[in-house]
């Protein structure tokens, strides 16, 4: 695989109102402490328009999602002649779309306004500017901070220190950002702009002030420059080190090398083959997205030990410490292919999991840089839970993060940003009651979150949190409407609230509807199939999933979000690919025998709503998740329940895929017969013996070996005994090894 195939503008034409992805053209390495991309419209949160061909400046930026918001951004606008005033329109200029570079390790334009080009090559907490002038006026470069910095120009070594300030959650606590600018033997003058954003004093070197935006004026004779950037999020000493370590050692090409290594090395730990070429390099683009999140949030300090700001505390902390993360999207895709293609980082994730409890007594939940209290449940139980038992964690760890889970079951945090909500309803009620907004997706959510601490119990022998957690796990129960077969709300003197309809997605529901949110009970699918009294039931129930036009009703506030106009435009019925709480419900037909629904499915999804566009996702992406639902499902399982050591197999799209295992062992899947009429699998053999199972559990795959898969025109319709089926609670079939 090679990251020169990938265009970071994938899926980046989006707008509030419809989402192709929502993602941003970030040029960075691998889970990055910041990334840098265009910024072309004022729109703080969707700043870049791959369709417009204009240029306000490059944003180091720390956006996970627009949803999110950025922070402690800067804007970086080289030019040529000086500017009168700061404004972004006024100072824009045109580019050549076709001409510049937009990659994963360096991007590169030519500015026509300016007769300018500009390239950046980015490290892990820096990056290295190159500006070429074309034209007869100075090389200048406008700094532009969004509430203002402290600046300060040394002029012994020619540095430039600017510091940021963000306030941060509920106390008002400041996160600080540095940033170090090293000129080398550039002559250069500052100056600031005034509060009128017109040009003004200069800035004496030595001394500090404060403003929002600088203009950088180099010699006149310069028409080659290079600069180079450090940024820390602890101190300018620790800005000027990651600058000298990161940057300053290597020259441009070296730093464009070593960031292409960094990537293939990434990108090589899944290979695919296949006839259609284009299908291969469109993989790349999606491994590209799941490498980069979480962003690094530690540094190395001068004894080469990893230490990190603690925002709650406000010091600085030993230990390894990651953010821009949210845990309800994250747990169901990007952890789980971590854990097979990425243990190390998975663990280095766990520990910053532990340095946060430490500092804040509660387990994360949306992470951008603070906890944000976003999302329904504690689903950072379900990445604990899947790390313990596929032996990420050893057994004091799953003590520790067990009994830290426990007490986000047992006690509400008063701080409404922090653990699970609906915690006093559940022990009185064994519900979520209306009282409490999601109070659906809360029930199933935390219902989910107790069978994670029974697999957590269960793992060191635990008998009596086991079975106490293992009955917990089994609220959703009392939601559902035996009826109407779909999880329902209710007041808390238990009865279901009326009217009801399948297609209205009110308040009761996280970003879905009933057809979406009453299918989450991930642990027990054969528990589920008793509650609809039998297997014909469910999976009439699921045919009328697909099958059902994507109606929908809006008595939430009355307003048509953007999850709800892209299930209505994607074709796929009530199967609500585009949004994470409709990841599984493709895979759902094997769990009554159906293997052949799936693979059609999942099939046709990948091919009809995924591309390597501009607009190349059916809904948002959000930190890697949804591309990681396109990794799993093309390479032929996927991770319907974390927490157990199974993947539910779906159906391969390539000729050929090798994960290359951190262990040395290489897991192999070929396919003979891969032709596009052919959407079935007419069997499989795992190492020469024939498979029968509709999973692979994790185990299976780091021993490697070869899984040979025999693809037909016509499904392969048969008969699946209990044990070859997935995993669920009420069967426990080999939930861990």
């Amino acid at each position: 695989m090679d990251i020169n195939k990938v265009d970071t503008r994938h899926g980046t034409f989006n707008r509030e109102e419809l989402s192709n992805g929502n993602t941003l053209p970030y040029t960075g390495v691998p889970f990055g402490m910041n990334y840098f991309a265009v910024q072309n419209q004022n729109d703080s949160n969707w700043f870049f328009d791959p369709t417009l061909p204009l240029f306000q400046g490059i944003r180091l930026t720390h956006q996970p999602s627009p949803w999110m918001g950025d922070y402690c951004k800067v804007l970086f606008s080289p030019i040529t002649k000086e500017p009168k005033v700061s404004d972004l329109e006024i100072n824009q200029s045109s580019y050549d779309i076709d001409d510049a570079i937009f990659k994963p390790h360096f991007m590169s334009m030519f500015l026509y306004r300016y007769r300018l080009r500009f390239s950046l090559v980015p490290s892990k907490r820096g990056a290295k500017f190159n500006l070429t002038n074309y034209s007869d006026d100075e090389l200048g470069l406008i700094i532009q901070t969004e509430n203002g910095a402290e600046v300060i120009c040394d002029e012994f070594d020619n540095k430039l220190f600017i510091k940021l300030t963000h306030t941060v959650n509920k106390d008002k606590s400041i996160l600080n950002f540095f940033l170090a600018l090293d000129f080398g033997d550039i002559n250069f003058d500052v100056f600031q702009f005034n509060s009128e954003n017109k040009l003004s004093d200069s800035l004496s070197k030595g001394l500090t002030t404060t403003c929002k935006s600088l203009y950088i004026k180099f010699d006149t004779k310069m028409k080659d420059i290079e600069f180079s950037l450090g940024t820390s999020f602890i101190s300018q000493e620790l800005a000027i080190r990651n600058l000298e370590t990161e940057v300053l050692n290597k020259n441009s090409d070296q730093l464009i090398n070593d960031n292409e290594s960094e990537w293939n090395e990434l990108l090589n730990k899944i290979q695919v083959y296949d006839n259609n070429n284009q299908k291969v390099d469109d993989f790349n683009y999606y491994l590209y997205r799941i490498f980069l999140f979480p962003q690094t949030f530690y540094e190395i300090d001068k004894n080469e030990s990893p230490i990190h700001f603690d925002i709650y505390n406000q010091i600085v902390k030993k230990g390894k410490y990651f953010t821009n993360i949210g845990f309800w999207d994250a747990y169901r895709t990007t952890f789980p292919l971590y854990s097979i293609i990425l243990p190390d980082l998975y663990r280095d994730v766990l520990e910053g999991i532990q340095n946060f409890y430490e500092s804040t007594t509660h387990l994360p939940k949306w992470l951008s840089p603070d906890e944000r209290g976003l999302m329904p449940g504690t689903h950072v139980s379900a990445v604990i839970a899947d790390a313990a038992v596929k032996g990420l964690i050893d057994e004091e760890q799953i003590k520790f993060f067990m009994n830290a889970l426990i007490k986000e079951a047992e006690i509400e945090s008063e701080d409404i940003h922090f653990g699970r909500r609906g915690v006093s309803d559940t022990k009185k009620y064994g519900y979520v009651s209306i009282n409490e907004e999601g109070s659906v997706n809360q029930t199933l959510d935390n219902s989910y979150s107790d069978f994670s601490i029974s697999q957590l119990a269960k793992l060191i022998g635990d008998k009596e949190t086991q079975m106490l957690y293992r009955e917990k796990s089994l609220n959703y129960r009392n939601l559902f409407d035996k009826d109407s077969g779909f999880f329902r709300g209710k007041d808390e003197n238990g009865n279901f609230i009326e009217p009801f309809s399948p297609d209205d997605w009110s308040r009761e529901y996280v970003e879905a509807s009933p057809w979406v949110s009453s299918l989450a009970v991930f642990h027990n699918f054969a528990d589920l199939i008793t509650l609809f009294e039998g297997k014909d039931n469910f999976k009439n129930h699921l045919l009328d999933l697909a099958n059902s036009e994507p109606t929908y009703t809006l008595s939430k506030d009355g307003k048509e979000y953007n999850e709800i106009s892209e299930l209505a435009i994607n074709g796929f019925g009530q199967i609500g690919i585009s949004n994470q709480p409709g990841f599984h419900l493709p895979y759902l037909y094997v769990y009554v025998g159906k293997p052949e629904y799936t693979q059609l499915i999942v099939r046709q999804i990948c091919e009809q709503l995924f591309s390597s566009s501009i607009d190349g996702y059916p809904g948002d992406e959000d930190n890697g998740s949804l591309s990681g639902w396109y990794i799993f499902s093309t390479i032929g399982f996927y991770p319907v329940t974390p927490g157990t050591n199974q993947y539910v197999i779906g159906i391969p799209q390539f000729d050929k895929i090798c994960l290359n295992l951190p262990n040395g062992n290489v897991f192999t899947i070929r396919t003979t017969n891969h032709k596009v009429q052919n959407q079935f699998i007419k069997n499989m053999k795992l190492n020469g013996e024939d498979y029968s199972r509709l999973y692979l559990t994790h185990d299976t795959i780091l021993n490697g070996g070869d899984f040979h898969v025999d693809l037909s025109l016509l499904p392969n319709e048969k008969d699946y005994s209990e044990n070859q089926l997935p995993y669920s609670l009420n069967t426990d079939n080999n939930g861990i090894d």
